[in-house]
């Protein structure tokens, strides 16, 4: 990993101090070409994966690649994998795990444990529109939450077919996800 000098602040440029490297340019959410600059200043390109089970490959192509419009990758007769926004799962054939409504979020008690995503407040709003004209049964309904405070957030929470938790936020500038 490089690191980074001539950080600005959040919303600033940096240059990355490799030698005869040209400097790098970041938007105000510190990314470039897919990578990051982590609060640290240090230069990151990271993704992750995660693999969990669900009853029914067919279904769970439906779900992610037609609903979420998640990009399918390779797959086997026992598992798929997916483009979740960037970072990869992979779909097991197998029992779910189990989860509890244990996780307090406003009024609402939402499943625990549970997967998701932060999204730019644009994209969350089209994937908000296309899950409810697609008729997903929420857990949670889109909403706001902490709205005019540091940290304001959209969110939204929903089970795949196979009964696996998803929540979905949304932020206006994703350097404000830590905001306190």
């Amino acid at each position: 990993m490089a690191r980074i000098t001539g950080m600005t602040g959040s919303r600033g440029h940096a240059s990355c101090a490799r030698s005869g490297a040209p400097p790098l340019s970041f938007s105000r959410h510190n990314r470039y070409d897919g990578a990051f600059i982590h609060r640290s200043g240090t230069f990151m390109r990271a993704l992750f994966h995660l693999a969990y089970h669900v009853r029914d490959l067919d279904q769970a192509r439906d779900f992610y690649g037609t609903v979420l419009g998640c990009r399918e990758g390779r797959s086997t007769d026992t598992w798929v994998d997916f483009d979740f926004y960037g970072h990869q799962i992979s779909l097991h054939l197998g029992q779910p795990f189990a989860t509890t409504d244990t996780g307090r979020v406003g009024q609402h008690m939402v499943p625990m444990p549970h997967l998701g995503m932060i999204l730019e407040m644009p994209e969350w709003q089209r994937l908000a529109d296309r899950l409810t004209a697609s008729g997903i049964d929420f857990v949670m309904p889109p909403s706001l939450r902490f709205a005019g405070e540091p940290g304001e957030q959209a969110t939204m929470f929903f089970r795949d077919p196979s009964g696996n938790p998803i929540e979905i936020k949304g932020f206006a500038h994703l350097d404000s996800v830590y905001d306190k």
